[in-house]
């Protein structure tokens, strides 16, 4: 089917979601799940309602965009370090544990260490925004797994500026031609003030 513009794809988008959503909630299964069944609903292997995987991307991305600045007005500054120990204490040792155990099993079949080593970090990632999504949804963010969920989902988000940093490193033999420390120094230093402009 072709696409027929933003307005043609949003009430697409739109329907997908009223008509599946409440269904999926309905039968206890949870809203995220029944946005992802609707997107595969509509897509190019389902009835291909919207054919074009790249006119979903830019929508795709808002989204995410939103779903992320939901995240960050939920976050309470005191909170979170009052779990710090859990933050980089679980968190740490969820992403390094699981890292180390995917990229051990890719080099045991037979994988190359920098491509078992990539697959382990993208194994050890999962989306802030569906976790926490779910958490809420089904009330279990201020049990204790709840907790530990949130935990672990925080630091995988602060681990992913240093994971890519490394992806950077491994894209090539030579990584001093592959790798701009100059940009990467830029990238710091702009974190960096918008940490200190925050504090003001």
């Amino acid at each position: 089917m072709q696409d027929h513009g933003f307005l043609h794809q949003a009430l697409i988008y739109l329907a997908a979601g009223v008509i599946v959503v409440p269904l999926f909630k309905r039968l206890g299964l949870g809203s995220v799940l029944g946005y992802l069944i609707a997107g595969a609903a509509i897509g190019p292997w389902g009835l291909a309602l919207v054919s074009a995987p790249e006119a979903i991307l830019q929508v795709a991305e808002f989204g995410v965009v939103l779903l992320l600045f939901l995240v960050g007005l939920e976050l309470n500054p005191a909170r979170v370090w009052q779990m710090r120990k859990p933050i980089f204490g679980m968190g740490a040792t969820q992403v390094a544990v699981t890292i180390a155990v995917v990229a051990a099993i890719g080099w045991a079949l037979g994988l190359g260490p920098k491509v078992a080593l990539v697959a382990g970090m993208g194994f050890a990632m999962s989306s802030t925004a569906i976790g926490l999504a779910t958490l809420q949804e089904k009330n279990l963010l201020s049990t204790p797994g709840g907790q530990a969920g949130f935990s672990v989902l925080l630091f995988q988000d602060l681990a992913v500026i240093p994971l890519m940093l490394l992806l950077g490193l491994l894209a090539s033999d030579d990584a001093k031609n592959s790798f701009d420390w100059t940009a990467t120094a830029k990238a710091i230093g702009m974190i960096a003030l918008l940490i200190v402009a925050g504090r003001f």
